[in-house]
């Protein structure tokens, strides 16, 4: 089930969470990646996806985030 523009979901696939369409790569995965400090031509060499992919990821991260509460307790 796609959720978003190129990200999917299917408890068959990586239980569950969400990859990019099509992939096995999960989202999680890409944007730890970047994060690391891996070019975008890297993490497209090494997991054989697209520039396209790897924004569609970080839009994904970007309007999950955006749309979490955070509470303070104390």
């Amino acid at each position: 089930m796609e959720i978003s523009p190129r990200i999917s979901v299917n408890e068959k696939v990586r239980f569950g969470k969400p990859v990019i369409t099509g992939t096995r790569v999960p989202v999680d995965l890409v944007l730890g990646k970047l994060a690391g400090g891996m070019t975008y031509e890297e993490v497209i060499a090494e997991y054989e996806i697209t520039r396209e992919d790897i924004l569609a990821v970080l839009d994904y991260a970007a309007k999950t985030i955006s749309s979490e509460e955070i509470r303070a307790i104390g």
